[in-house]
């Protein structure tokens, strides 16, 4: 998906808007599919005095599964992003601006990089899910399973001998 700017960055004042979808179904994490469908963009980028920025929102809906209990979780998200376009860097080593060089924007490549940035590392179904039963595997937050959690792994001994001293 390409927005073109090359009249943006040749006429101050001016803004142009543009939306549309971007398909990442080819993203998984853990073996599954994390959006459950396109990832709708809308946005406006903006000539102020010469400098071109770009605003835009990104709305999707999450498939997931909690890390903590293997719950199948699906979350509408919402993110918001700013950018600041130009034709070109005097270094070349500046990650604070995007450059467009032809004066076209690559909004798809721009909008993955974001989004993949900003998913969570862990995903729960609720912050105090209490996860997996270590012995049994039953889902805790249904209700207590009446495993004997209280023994130890005998692997760590050793690493409790020291954390004693």
């Amino acid at each position: 998906m390409k927005v073109d700017l090359s009249e943006l960055f040749d006429n101050p004042g001016r803004a142009q808007d543009f939306s549309g979808e971007v398909d990442l179904a080819d993203v998984k994490r853990h073996g599954d599919r994390l959006f459950e469908g396109p990832v709708r963009i809308a946005g406006r980028a903006q000539n102020r005095a010469g400098i071109v920025s770009i605003g835009y929102q990104a709305d999707f809906v999450l498939g997931a599964v909690c890390d903590r209990c293997l719950t199948p979780l699906s979350r509408p998200q919402h993110l918001e992003f700013t950018h600041t376009a130009v034709l070109s860097l005097n270094r070349e080593d500046n990650d604070e601006y995007i450059v467009v060089s032809d004066g076209q924007l690559d909004l798809a490549e721009l909008a993955t990089a974001d989004i993949l940035l900003e998913l969570p590392t862990s995903v729960l179904c609720v912050e105090s899910c209490k996860g997996l039963c270590p012995v049994c595997g039953a889902n805790l937050n249904e209700g207590d399973c009446g495993c004997d959690r209280s023994q130890r792994d005998p692997r760590l001994d050793k690493l409790r001998e020291l954390l004693d001293e």
